[in-house]
């Protein structure tokens, strides 16, 4: 069968499964709803899996995708059911399609954040956040390939909202996810490092959509 791709949420307790262990329990899904992986050819086969920009341990996402492959046909209409009844609780599939893109094309996340406050104002935190991302530049320090460095993300964020609530600040930002990729971690690592008055007491964040370059939706 052609290459199918799965969108699928990824919440609750499963923000704690890592990338190696997802790749393992979405193996073991497709074998328990009678659904045979196809293979790669030679010395080290693998099931032709891949998962599209893997998220960090601890964050939620509600528009994951996975490309794969099937040995024979199957009707893609009830595979979203069958593989979600055999899940772990907080792995959902949503859908499951013909891609019409290559996931190089992915370039934006819309990510939305809860930044927790104890003994601050939300609202004169959601002032100040505004006025923080505004700025022409973000530099701080990040790990590279090199080592540590300078990074200025500004250039990565298409847009940034941060609205106050009755205790916390949720952020919606727009960022980039490839060329150059943005860990939405680091929105709340830059007030660490350069406004630390402003570091939420905690902070999560959560991918909700994903984009094309002019910002369609991306399948």
């Amino acid at each position: 069968m052609d290459k199918l791709r799965l969108r699928f949420e990824k919440t609750d307790r499963a923000i704690y499964i890592s990338h190696l262990d997802l790749m393992h329990t979405m193996q073991r899904a497709f074998s328990r709803a009678g659904y045979e992986l196809k293979y790669s050819e030679g010395f080290n086969p693998h099931p032709q899996i891949s998962i599209a920009l893997p998220l960090s341990v601890g964050m939620a996402s509600t528009c994951e995708l996975m490309d794969f492959k099937l040995n024979g046909e199957a009707d893609i209409a009830l595979l979203p059911g069958k593989l979600t009844a055999v899940m772990p609780e907080g792995i959902r599939v949503t859908d499951c399609y013909v891609p019409e893109t290559k996931v190089a094309a992915l370039k934006y996340l819309w990510v939305e954040g809860c930044f927790e406050y104890d003994d601050r104002d939300p609202h004169e935190m959601a002032e100040a956040l505004n006025d923080f991302y505004a700025a022409d530049e973000i530099v701080i320090e990040k790990k590279t390939k090199r080592g540590m460095g300078q990074s200025d993300i500004k250039p990565a964020i298409r847009s940034i909202q941060c609205e106050a609530g009755e205790d916390a600040v949720t952020v919606q930002a727009v960022i980039s996810a490839q060329e150059p990729t943005l860990n939405p971690a680091l929105l709340a690592d830059a007030l660490r490092q350069l406004a630390p008055e402003l570091e939420p007491d905690f902070a999560k964040f959560t991918r909700r959509e994903i984009y094309h370059e002019n910002m369609e939706i991306f399948h």
